[in-house]
């Protein structure tokens, strides 16, 4: 993990988060009010047992017990959390802290296995696409107008007088040679080993 001053992990969960490049330095972490504006608001606390109040709270206690809870894999970083902190706090970064911490040690990669999808539809057309085991929860989700939409993306996209959607030829070879130098195509082959294995 990429740190600000890269002294290594410490014996605080707190100060790991706080050290994390990802950690503007503005956050408000240790002035978290724990008042529930984070999980009011969040889209994951409202369909599932994640609460961003408590993980932060459980951050800041330093109780590593946070590390084992599958409820911090429910958020999708929204920022929701974080636009409605009144401590300039991010929930949303913390937690995306904490799981790469997880994925680091070799933890829980098969977490992420299904949106392997998402980063091969980077390196396929340049530009991230919904997985396709997401399809059938979408149409239940938004009914017959999303499959409508999926058909005609192509035909809505030129009447309104845009370019196709996916990347072709020297853009394309440009954004997977940017994945592959920045580490991100190797990763995606380590988290698909790790779930075949």
């Amino acid at each position: 993990m990429i740190k600000k001053d890269p002294k290594g992990d410490t014996d605080s969960l707190l100060e790991d988060v706080r050290n994390d490049y990802r950690a503007f330095p503005e956050m408000g972490i240790k002035r978290c009010l724990q008042c529930g504006l984070c999980t009011s608001n969040c889209p994951a606390a409202r369909h599932s047992d994640y609460d961003p109040r408590e993980m932060v709270k459980m951050v800041r206690d330093n109780n590593p017990e946070i590390m084992n809870n599958p409820d911090i894999w429910n958020c999708f970083y929204c920022y929701t959390c974080g636009s409605n902190c009144p401590a300039n706090n991010s929930p949303c970064i913390v937690n995306q802290i904490l799981r790469q911490k997880i994925l680091l040690k070799g933890e829980n990669n098969a977490r992420i296995y299904e949106f392997l999808a998402y980063g091969y539809s980077y390196l396929d057309f340049g530009v991230g696409s919904i997985p396709s085991d997401f399809f059938d929860g979408l149409v239940a989700d938004f009914g017959q107008k999303y499959v409508e939409l999926k058909i005609n993306l192509e035909d809505i996209r030129h009447d309104l007088g845009l370019e196709d959607y996916n990347l072709k030829g020297e853009a394309l070879e440009e954004v997977k040679s940017i994945l592959s130098s920045s580490g991100f195509t190797s990763r995606l082959e380590e988290f698909k080993r790790c779930h075949e294995s």
